[in-house]
C-alpha cells in the first residue's frame, strides 16, 4: 500500500521541525532551573520552543543571503536579482500563486514576461522552501545545456515531481540511468527507421479521409484533435508495433454545433488512454509551479498516479508481449537479421526490466505524440493566418512532390520552403516552451550581450529557461521577430542572426540531451503537411466552432505583440497545446 504524499513529506520534515525546538525546550529547561530558579511557566517554554523553527528559518534565509552574496563577491559575480513582493505578502507565497495561476488563466509565460520588463533577461524567484532562477538568455541556456553540462542536471526535486508519471525514463533521470536510457535508444533513430514513410502515409491517409467527410457534412474540425490522433497512431505503432487506433473513434463535433458525440467516440477505449495522458501531464505542471511543496496540495492522494496506472493498462500488455517474444526468439538471430521492427523490440534487447521498459516508453510517447502534434497545429493555424504562404507551399510541394505522390525522404529534402515553415512554427510555438536544470554544484553563468553582469548560482538552485520568449526577442532576431515570416530561415536574416549565435533558436533543446528524435519530428511533420496541402486549400478558422472558454480573453488585446493577435487560447503542461483545440475548416482539391 503506497502512502499518500502528504503524510510522507511531513514525515521527512519532521527532524528539520522537531530538532530545533527540542534543543531549545532543553536549553530553556536547564536555563530556568540555573538562572530564574524555575520561576518560568511551563506553557511559556513551550511556546518559545515552538516559536524555534519559524525563527531559525528566517535566520537562514538571510544567513544563506549574506552567504550567497559573499560567494558571489569572491568569484567576481553578482547575485542575481530577485522579484520583490508587496506586503502583505512575504516569502514567496504571492509568487507561487501567481506561477500556478499563469498555467490556467494566462498566455504561457506571461508572469515571467511581466517580470522580466522590472527585472532584465535574468532574475529569480525566493519561493518558500527554493529559490527559483529565471532566465531568457540563450548564453545561459547555451551553458546550461552544453558549455557548463556537468554543472546541471535534472536534479531530486524535478525527479520527485515527475516521478509518478514519468519514472524513471529519460526525461526524468541522471547520471548512469540517463546515459543507459540514451545509449539504448541513439541506436534506432537512424535515417533508414525514420525515413520509412509506410506508418506515416497509412495513419495520415486515415485521417485526412476522416477529415474529408466529416468537411462534408458541412461541419468544421477540430484540427488539433486529428493530428494529435495521427500523431499518436503513428508513434504507437512505430514505439511499439501496436497502435492505440485511436483514428477509429472517428472526430468529435464541436460543442457549440448542437450535435452530440456518440457514444461509441465518447467511450472509445483510445480517449480514456489520451484523457489520462493529458490529466497527468497537467497535474505535472501545477506541481512544476508549486515546487517542493506540491505534496501538501495532494496530500491525501497523488493525483497523477490513478492517470498513469490508466496509460499502463495499454502498454503493460505491449511490453509483455515483447519480452514474451524476446523468450521465444533466438536472440542472437534477432540481433543478425535486424528483426527488431520496433523500438519496445529494440528495447528488450537491451533490458527485461519492466519497470524501467514501461517508464521508457512513456517518456518517448510524450515526444513522439505531444510535439509534433503541436507542431501540426499550430502549422495550420498559421497556414489559415497566412493563405499567401499556403499558397507557397502548395506550389513548392507540386514542383518537387507532384499533386498525388508520395514524397520520399529525397522529396523533403528538397522542399527547403517548407522546412523554414516548421521551422518558423517551432520558433513562434516551440512545443516545450519552458523548460529547466538543477545546479549540481555552485557556479557562474556569464552573458556576452550588452549591459549583462556574471551572474552566481548556489548549489541546489533551480534554474528555469524560456525557449518561448527567446524565439521572440527582437534583438535576437530583428524587429520582425514577432511576425511570422518563414523566409528569416532562408534570407540575410539567417547569417545575420542564427549563425553567430544558434542558442537563440532550441526547439530540440541542444547539447548532449539534444532530442534524439529531431529528424524523426521534421519528417513526421512534413509528410504530413505535404500529403495535407496536396489534398487540401483555402485553410480557414471556424471561430464559431470554438469552445466558449477556449476564446482567447479580452486581456489578452492589452498586452500588446503577438499574444494581442491571438486567435487561439495557447496554454501549456509539459508541451505547448490549444485550450479548447483549433476549429477550422478547409476545401478538398479536386485533382
Amino acid at each position: 500500500m503506497l502512502v499518500p504524499p502528504g503524510p510522507v513529506y511531513l514525515l521527512k520534515l519532521l527532524p528539520f521541525f522537531l530538532i530545533p525546538s527540542a534543543l531549545a525546550y532543553y536549553a530553556f529547561l536547564t536555563a530556568n532551573k540555573t538562572f530564574w530558579g524555575g520561576s518560568l511557566p511551563h506553557w511559556l517554554i513551550i511556546s518559545v520552543s515552538a516559536l524555534a523553527r519559524p525563527l531559525l528559518f528566517v535566520f537562514q534565509r538571510y544567513l544563506n543571503r549574506y552567504l550567497e552574496h559573499r560567494a558571489a563577491a569572491a568569484n567576481g559575480a553578482f547575485v542575481i536579482p530577485h522579484v520583490e513582493e508587496k506586503l502583505p505578502n512575504f516569502a514567496g507565497f504571492s509568487l507561487v500563486k501567481t506561477l500556478v495561476a499563469d498555467i490556467h488563466k494566462s498566455h504561457p509565460g506571461t508572469a515571467f514576461q511581466e517580470w522580466r520588463k522590472q527585472y532584465g533577461s535574468t532574475y529569480q524567484l525566493r519561493l518558500p522552501t527554493d529559490n527559483r532562477v529565471i532566465t531568457d538568455d540563450p548564453d545561459h541556456v547555451k551553458a546550461i545545456l552544453a558549455t557548463q553540462f556537468d554543472a546541471f542536471h535534472k536534479g531530486p526535486v524535478t525527479y520527485d515531481m515527475f516521478r509518478s508519471l514519468l519514472g524513471t525514463g529519460v526525461f526524468n533521470s541522471d547520471g548512469d540511468m540517463w546515459k543507459f536510457h540514451r545509449n539504448m535508444t541513439r541506436p534506432f533513430f537512424t535515417r533508414d527507421r525514420i525515413s520509412d514513410f509506410e506508418i506515416f502515409d497509412r495513419h495520415a491517409s486515415h485521417a485526412l479521409k476522416l477529415a474529408k467527410d466529416r468537411l462534408a457534412e458541412g461541419q468544421p474540425i477540430d484540427f488539433q484533435d486529428l493530428v494529435s490522433r495521427f500523431t499518436l497512431d503513428s508513434a504507437t505503432e512505430f514505439l511499439f508495433g501496436y497502435q492505440v487506433d485511436s483514428l477509429s473513434a472517428g472526430l468529435p463535433y464541436s460543442p457549440r454545433s448542437g450535435i452530440p458525440n456518440s457514444s461509441e467516440f465518447l467511450n472509445h477505449s483510445s480517449n480514456v488512454f489520451v484523457d489520462a495522458f493529458l490529466a497527468g501531464q497537467v497535474q505535472i505542471a501545477v506541481r512544476a509551479r508549486r515546487g517542493p511543496i506540491w505534496p501538501l496540495m495532494e496530500f491525501w492522494k497523488d493525483e497523477v498516479k490513478p492517470s498513469r496506472e490508466i496509460v499502463d493498462g495499454y502498454t503493460t500488455p505491449v511490453m509483455l508481449r515483447a519480452l514474451e517474444e524476446r523468450e521465444s526468439n533466438d536472440r542472437e538471430k534477432v540481433a543478425e537479421t535486424g528483426s527488431d521492427q520496433t523500438l519496445l523490440s529494440h528495447l528488450v534487447q537491451h533490458t527485461q526490466d519492466k519497470k524501467v521498459l514501461k517508464d521508457e516508453l512513456l517518456n518517448l510517447l510524450v515526444a513522439g505524440r505531444d510535439t509534433t502534434g503541436c507542431t501540426l497545429t499550430y502549422a495550420f493555424y498559421m497556414l489559415c493566418e497566412h493563405p499567401d504562404i499556403a499558397a507557397r507551399l502548395r506550389q513548392e510541394i507540386l514542383e518537387h512532390v507532384g499533386p498525388t505522390d508520395r514524397p520520399t525522404y529525397e522529396n523533403l529534402r528538397d522542399l527547403k520552403y517548407l522546412r523554414a515553415f516548421i521551422n518558423e512554427v517551432l520558433r513562434l510555438y516551440p512545443p516545450v516552451p519552458f523548460d529547466g536544470r538543477t545546479a549540481r554544484k555552485s557556479t557562474v553563468l556569464h552573458s556576452k550581450f550588452p549591459g549583462s553582469k556574471p551572474y552566481y548560482v548556489p548549489a541546489g538552485t533551480r534554474v528555469l529557461y524560456s525557449i518561448m520568449h527567446i524565439h521572440r526577442r527582437e534583438d535576437l532576431w530583428g524587429p520582425t521577430a514577432l511576425e511570422f515570416d518563414p523566409d528569416r530561415f532562408l534570407d540575410e536574416r539567417l547569417h545575420k542572426y542564427l549563425t553567430p549565435n544558434p542558442y537563440i533558436f532550441t526547439p530540440f533543446n541542444a547539447g548532449p540531451r539534444i532530442c534524439l528524435g529531431q529528424q524523426f519530428a521534421y519528417q513526421e511533420s512534413s509528410f504530413f503537411l505535404v500529403r495535407l496541402l496536396q489534398q487540401f486549400t483555402n485553410f480557414r478558422l471556424a471561430p464559431e466552432a470554438q469552445p466558449e472558454d477556449s476564446i482567447p480573453p479580452k486581456e489578452w488585446a492589452l498586452q500588446g505583440g503577438l499574444i494581442a493577435k491571438e486567435k487561439v487560447r495557447s496554454a501549456t503542461h509539459l508541451t505547448l497545446y490549444a485550450k479548447g483545440g483549433v476549429w477550422g475548416r478547409m476545401d478538398e482539391v479536386s485533382n
